[in-house]
């Protein structure tokens, strides 16, 4: 094996009860690269970085792996051995203590001891050393939980490279993080590389492997497609190696015809239910059709989420202005009885705010549509069977049955979900938070095409998207936030990615249209 060749798939299989996750993959990662690893939801991805990281232990898969020329056995205390020989991962979902510091955080488990304590001068110089290095700007003494969603990730990166990581695995680093850390964690990247360390980088956000990738690997249907050098690529490649087929457009046209207004926001003021001082929107007025798609744009702490939960009835207090849904004014203080108003909303975070993960498709589906099925305090289970196993298929949700855990699917599969439950309850406005958030790309034309299907039916659609090219793709209108205000609202067919972006920094002149 060359010597620059750090790692070295070589015919990886790995099955699991009736699913083959990966067959005869074979993947060459050279040392101090960044290598983008690209692939749908359910490609195999993350069962290959399981068995890099010791979670699936040697044994349980066949083929093998070389780690600088020699065969690589994760045996007993699998996790902690990949560790020791300089395999970290930092996982979507961060697992650090939020009451601790950051360097508590980093050298959790493996404090420096002084006698029969923690040699704390010891474990924030060496924290603070590490941070240097790698150009990480965070303080050692800085508690978790006061930290911003970056700083989290550079926190969890340090920790890391505490271990002196070798290689670095990066699963869908920037879900969360705003334009600017996404910058912050580039430059950081750049930095490893600098030092060595080679990354394996996941995302489903296909421009940030153009942007940091050396080499992208692509997976289907656990089978590796091609290894190629990102020079060589483009996007359009890139997807039609990831489905297997051209697509001739991201964003799906429908033949939506938007009617009458439906809903109307007007001058809407509201505060933080905690925080009775604290104003978390500040003016925001627009209209919504009738099968309309309207989407709403807008940086990260424009009041994008707040609008749409204090719409929802679970979050800010109304203090000023009106919301009038079909020709009634609304004052809703719940998500109950917004539900019963005709409001449904898809929230941001599916997994801790739309799905009891644990439970099964069939409940999931179900839960907030029992009145439906209830009879003498009694739940009709073959009603609620049909009635789900109806939406399930209208959906196309791919899952073995209905009673199989929700956390078994793939995140497309997962929002489908999440979508089939609040379609059940007959919504007249549906509200999507970033409704594509960490599925790939042939999820997210399936969610697309079943966002046109419903606007064509005639349900009014509010769509936030963090994907300016999301929100001109799929949008009719756009409206535009600007620190809790409403500045702007364009027409998505003659609107670009600058007006967008002039109108939610505040540059823009600020005035509103219908």
């Amino acid at each position: 094996m060359s010597n620059d060749i750090i790692l070295d798939f070589q015919a990886v299989t790995k099955e699991f009860p009736g699913v083959k996750a990966l067959e005869n993959v074979s993947i060459q990662i050279r040392r101090g690269e960044i290598h983008g690893l690209c692939g749908e939801n359910g490609a195999g991805k993350s069962t290959l970085m399981k068995i890099l990281s010791g979670v699936h232990p040697w044994g349980s898969y066949e083929g093998k792996i070389l780690y600088e020329g020699e065969e690589l056995h994760l045996e007993d205390r699998a996790i902690r051995r990949a560790s020791e020989q300089g395999i970290a991962i930092v996982y979507q979902e961060l697992t650090l203590v939020p009451d601790m510091t950051v360097g508590e955080n980093v050298y959790l488990g493996r404090e420096p001891v002084n006698g029969v304590g923690i040699n704390w001068n010891e474990m924030y110089s060496e924290t603070r050393k590490i941070l240097e290095t790698y150009k990480l700007d965070i303080e050692p003494q800085s508690i978790v939980r006061n930290l911003g969603m970056g700083k989290k990730q550079m926190t969890e990166i340090a920790k890391a490279l505490s271990e002196n990581a070798k290689i670095l695995i990066l699963d869908e680093p920037t879900s969360a993080l705003t334009e600017s850390e996404i910058d912050k964690l580039m430059l950081i990247l750049e930095t490893l590389k600098e030092h060595g360390v080679t990354c394996i980088y996941i995302t489903h956000k296909l421009e940030e492997f153009f942007r940091i990738t050396d080499t992208i690997s692509v997976l289907r249907d656990g089978k590796l497609i091609t290894t190629q050098p990102t020079s060589e690529l483009n996007e359009d490649k890139l997807i039609q190696h990831m489905v297997g087929r051209e697509m001739k457009e991201r964003f799906p046209k429908g033949d939506r015809k938007p009617g009458e207004v439906i809903l109307s926001v007007e001058n809407l003021h509201a505060v933080d239910p905690d925080q009775a001082n604290r104003e978390i929107l500040n003016g925001i007025s627009f209209d919504l059709r009738q099968g309309e798609i309207l989407g709403v744009a807008g940086l990260m702490g424009s009041g994008r989420t707040e609008l749409v939960t204090t719409l929802f009835g679970e979050y800010g207090v109304i203090t000023e202005g009106k919301v009038v849904l079909d020709g009634k004014e609304l004052h809703v203080s719940s998500s109950r009885q917004a539900m019963n108003e005709g409001l449904s909303l898809v929230p941001e975070d599916r997994k801790s705010q739309g799905l009891v993960l644990i439970q099964s498709l069939l409940k999931n589906i179900s839960l907030p549509n029992l009145p439906h099925f209830s009879n003498w305090f009694q739940i009709d289970h073959l009603a609620e069977m049909n009635t789900s196993r109806e939406y399930a298929q209208r959906l196309a949700i791919k899952a073995p049955n209905l009673t199989v855990p929700c956390f078994s699917l793939s995140g497309g599969n997962q929002q489908k979900v999440v979508i089939a439950k609040w379609l059940m309850s007959k919504p007249k406005v549906l509200i999507m938070d970033d409704p594509t958030r960490g599925i790939d790309v042939g999820a997210k034309f399936e969610i697309y095409s079943l966002m046109n299907e419903l606007a064509e039916s005639g349900i009014a659609i509010i769509m936030i998207s963090s994907e300016l090219e999301e929100i001109l793709g799929m949008s009719d209108r756009i409206v535009v936030l600007h620190e809790g205000k409403s500045t702007q609202t364009l027409d998505a067919a003659s609107a670009d990615q600058e007006t967008i972006m002039g109108l939610a920094t505040g540059v823009a002149n600020n005035h509103r249209s219908k």
